[in-house]
């Protein structure tokens, strides 16, 4: 019998050994004077011991050696990761970016790790509450080394090519169109087959959690059981070579080095893990009648403040579907807001912006920012015939939302010289149609 590669369930209590050790998780406590297989407990906690029982995230792992294991940690200077949101200017504007560009593998081998480049964010690490919104570009796999993040949760968005994910729980495939969280302190590898590309919006100080769906009712938008756990899988592999074990800590990165493989644990449970989830499996909710419904009943994830219903960030996509609005504007409306939203696209074409935004690229619309469909897309939907229609097929577009103010990186403004300049261009046309006569 074949184990199945994943157990299904958001935020489940799991149990996992690999098939090669049965027996090793032991039975009926966490931390046995001596463990099945000579095996090392170790606790990873993602919420304070107090929590109450409801957000208490903790996983007991069952290791051939703790993590503990290796030689200090030395400041690693890689990459354009930063949380300095000072180091350029302020600006208001609407911003759009095109494609981040892929290094060509022969020429310059960047993997995950070095790959990845703040584009903006608001808030720090040390006080625990903020986010930060990274691309990532890679054309090769991590090789002997992994990373953990110390300061919140990535939640990783594919654009192209898939990632193979090692974590310390188990593997996970994770294809354009699926999104993964690894969750703070979780020690992970990315494997890549070709230029690869995404997004991460990464939190400090809360985890994601499924958004609460008041009148809808029990059932919709992402069902807990389409979310997907790995398995426990091991490797028992001395590196005599050494090991790099890279710690996202206070916005820098720092490696140790150890002679064997983090992925040593033969078995775990708990309710802590990595997750990924496939964006096809969204049960949309739409409006039937006429009018828009909010963009929040497109909410994936969200975390929370201690402000009811203020997401720190709340994760949002655009999936096919159908519009059916009578008497209605159907694109999104013209709009400004309280909250920062970053989009990306990871395929087909946004049904506000048919040109110029593309998929691997990004728009951010900052804080009371005015955004809203372009001049060709106003006077096309003024016009259409309204039947029911298909919307957003071949396409799927997604938001970082936050009400936190999110400061551009001199990267993002600069340095990946792939803002579109032209961006304000796309409403010049708009036109007045205003006639005081006709009402």
């Amino acid at each position: 019998v074949t184990e199945k590669p994943y157990m299904s369930g958001f935020g489940n209590e799991h149990a996992s050994e690999d098939p090669r050790c049965p027996g090793a998780l032991p039975e009926g406590q966490n931390n046995p004077q001596v463990c099945p297989y000579g095996l090392y407990a170790e606790q990873l906690s993602g919420s304070a011991f107090t929590c109450p029982r409801a957000t208490n995230r903790r996983s007991w792992l069952y290791r051939i050696l703790p993590s503990v294991c290796h030689k200090p940690f030395k400041p690693l200077e890689e990459g354009h990761l930063t949380h300095d949101w000072d180091e350029i200017e302020p600006d208001p504007n609407q911003l759009r970016w095109k494609p981040f560009e892929i290094p060509k593998a022969p020429q310059n081998k960047m993997d995950f790790v070095s790959g990845l480049h703040t584009l903006c964010g608001a808030g720090e690490p040390r006080g625990r509450n903020g986010i930060a919104v990274h691309i990532f570009v890679c054309n090769t796999s991590m090789t002997d080394r992994c990373l953990y993040n110390s300061d919140g949760d990535f939640l990783i968005v594919p654009q192209q090519g898939k990632l193979l994910i090692t974590t310390e729980f188990g593997k996970m495939l994770v294809e354009p169109n699926e999104i993964c969280v690894i969750q703070q302190g979780m020690r992970f590898s990315v494997e890549v087959f070709g230029e690869t590309r995404g997004y991460i919006l990464e939190v400090y100080g809360a985890h994601f959690e499924l958004p609460d769906l008041g009148p809808i009712g029990a059932n919709g938008l992402a069902n807990p059981r389409d979310f997907l756990v790995p398995v426990a899988w091991y490797e028992d592999r001395q590196v005599p070579g050494g090991y790099t074990v890279i710690s996202k800590y206070q916005g820098k990165l720092f490696a140790a080095q150890q002679d064997y493989s983090p992925y040593n644990v033969v078995a775990w449970h708990g309710n802590y893990t990595p997750y990924k989830y496939h964006l096809e499996k969204f049960m949309v909710i739409n409006a039937v009648a006429f009018d828009h419904a909010d963009p929040s009943i497109f909410t994936v994830l969200t975390a929370k403040t201690t402000r009811a219903g203020v997401a720190l960030a709340d994760f949002v996509i655009f999936p096919p579907r159908w519009g059916v609005a009578n008497n209605t504007f159907r694109p999104p409306y013209y709009h400004r807001n309280c909250m920062s939203e970053f989009m990306g696209l990871i395929k087909g074409h946004y049904e506000a912006k048919e040109e110029g935004f593309q998929p691997g690229g990004g728009s951010l619309h900052s804080m009371m920012t005015p955004h809203g469909p372009d001049a060709d897309c106003f006077e096309k939907a003024s016009k259409a015939k309204l039947e029911p229609e298909r919307v957003a097929d071949g396409t799927m577009a997604f938001m970082f939302e936050s009400s936190l103010s999110l400061a551009v990186t001199k990267w993002g403004l600069q340095t990946s010289n792939r803002l579109d300049k032209n961006y304000y261009k796309c409403w010049e046309p708009l036109k007045s149609h205003f006639n005081p006569k006709c009402k």
